[in-house]
Parts: C-alpha cells; sequence; structure tokens
C-alpha cells in the first residue's frame, strides 16, 4: 500500500544517529558536520518507487556531492519479512542504482522513528544548521506514469539550500511503499 511523507514541519532539527553502513562501517550524523547541506534519504530494495527513481537519484546525489551535498541513505525495513532489503540485496542496489553515500541499516527501527519517515522514499534535506528545509518528493515520476525522473523537486531545494534561502511551501509529499515496520514496532505517528 503506498503512502505518504508525514510532512514533518520545516525547521525540526535532525534527529541524532549513528548506525552501521552495509559495509560495516559505522555513520554518524556528525560523519556530516563540515557539508553544508545534508539529504537524510529512507530507501529500500523491494520499494518500486524506489526502483523507479534510483539511478537518477544516484546520479543526481553524485553531481551535487561535489557542491557540497552529503548524501545518507537509510534503510529501517524489517529484513526477516522483506529478505530483499537486507545488506546483500542493498550491496547490489548500490551498484545497479549508483549510490555513492553510505547506505545504513536501521535494524531497530529507532532512526526511522526519530525522523518520522514512513515511507520510502521518503527524503528529509537539513541546511547547514542542521535543521529541516525540505521532505517531499524526488520529483514526479512514479511507477505507472511517464514522467521522468529528473529529480527536479529536489534540486530545486538543494539550489535554495545551498543559497541560504528558505523552500518555499507547499512541498509535495514523498510517495512510496510504507516502511516495513517489525511486528509490534509501529510507531504512533501524531501529528505535530
Amino acid at each position: 500500500m503506498a503512502l505518504k511523507s508525514l510532512m514533518v514541519q520545516l525547521g525540526t532539527p535532525a534527529p541524532d544517529f549513528t548506525l552501521p553502513s552495509i559495509d560495516g562501517a559505522a555513520v554518524s550524523l556528525g560523519s556530516f558536520a563540515d557539508q553544508p547541506a545534508l539529504l537524510v534519504a529512507f530507501l529500500s530494495n523491494h520499494c518500486p518507487y524506489v526502483q523507479r527513481i534510483e539511478r537518477a537519484f544516484g546520479a543526481i546525489t553524485a553531481e551535487l556531492r561535489a557542491e557540497g551535498l552529503a548524501t545518507v541513505g537509510i534503510c529501517s525495513n524489517d529484513v526477516h519479512d522483506y529478505p530483499d532489503d537486507d545488506a546483500e540485496h542493498l550491496r547490489e542496489q548500490v551498484r545497479r542504482a549508483g549510490f555513492q553515500f553510505p547506505y545504513l541499516i536501521d535494524e531497530s527501527q529507532e532512526v526511522a522513528k526519530a525522523f518520522r519517515a514512513a515511507c520510502t522514499p521518503d527524503l528529509f534535506l537539513y541546511g547547514v544548521d542542521r535543521r529541516l528545509a525540505y521532505r517531499g518528493e524526488f520529483d514526479a515520476a512514479r511507477p505507472g506514469n511517464d514522467l521522468p525522473s529528473d529529480g527536479a523537486s529536489l534540486r530545486s531545494a538543494i539550489s535554495l539550500v545551498f543559497a541560504g534561502g528558505l523552500v518555499p511551501e507547499p512541498h509535495r509529499p514523498s510517495i512510496g511503499c510504507g516502511i516495513k515496520w517489525k511486528p509490534g514496532n509501529e510507531p504512533r505517528m501524531t501529528v505535530l
């Protein structure tokens, strides 16, 4: 079932985290302290919404890394029930999509809860102060439509953040597969 991102309040500080990457290295929020912008992307390997944009997402984040965008991918899905989202399959996705950023595993699902992530993809862009500047869609491409996956919505937001400006509302929510919560681990999502 497709879900929309929860549209966390702009200005919210980035939650702290330390998670293992698919290669075993620990990565934390502080790992990106020197970058002027940070994109935290909740992703998965099996979701058709992610698959639809993953190559463009990999290319655009690689291109913008040279300008100062740090990107981190996080998979929070329950790998017991969704084994295509385990580390081995995520490594395959990295190769297939050309991801050049750390891809982390949120086994406890606590980081997804802290960010209030709801779906994959779910994107959170933070400025130099690590306050939320944009949350929403990558672009208008979806499974079942022929629109190009060009990252237009995210690119526009990143340009404004690099320029030190605000990303004006409205932000279009991301739409994707709901995060696959472990039984009994579903968060209580309240509207802020």
